[in-house]
């Protein structure tokens, strides 16, 4: 996997003073997308463990609420094969902070069986999330109002409570 950029101290891509993780590579290409350098799967640099370890200790001060994955595209495949075990890592570390993950896929097709881009590893990517936004960037539906989020078809979903309710639970929406 490689990976476009890293941002410390990030307070855009989620609750809180973040770490963020931008992967490359991205099927979805979505129309005016704003980083569409990272749909080449090889844009930047490759994530190593020495990246892996340089994430970790950046999570460290308290300050930190927790892990951001974006990108490109966190969910095709190549990438959640890289990510899942760093994303365990990450978890085991730092119990109390923690993950977000945004997508152009829906929740609906990463739990789809037989589609893409769901692989063996995609249920254990999503049981070690904590927030989903999900949904494909549509320009028609732009809102710069929104938190978090380029387009209204986007959903912030909270897995912790998604999960316990057994049905898709989506964040307040405060503006």
């Amino acid at each position: 996997m490689y990976y476009g950029e890293i941002k410390d101290c990030d307070i855009a891509n989620g609750e809180g003073v973040r770490v963020s993780l931008f992967v490359s590579g991205c099927t979805n290409r979505c129309k005016n997308c704003f980083q569409p350098q990272t749909w080449d799967f090889h844009y930047g640099q490759p994530f190593t463990e020495d990246t892996e370890q340089k994430l970790l200790d950046m999570l460290a001060p308290s300050y930190i609420n927790g892990l951001t994955v974006l990108g490109g595209e966190p969910f095709e495949p190549e990438n959640q094969r890289c990510l899942a075990p760093f994303l365990r890592r990450v978890r085991a570390a730092y119990p109390q902070k923690t993950i977000w993950a945004f997508s152009g896929f829906t929740l609906e097709e990463l739990q789809s069986d037989g589609s893409h881009p769901r692989c063996e590893v995609t249920d254990e990517m999503l049981s070690l999330l904590d927030v989903l936004v999900d949904g494909r960037f549509v320009e028609e539906l732009k809102d710069i109002s929104l938190r978090f989020r380029g387009s209204s078809n986007q959903r912030l979903i909270d897995l912790n409570a998604t999960r316990a309710a057994g049905e898709i639970r989506c964040l307040p929406d405060r503006r």
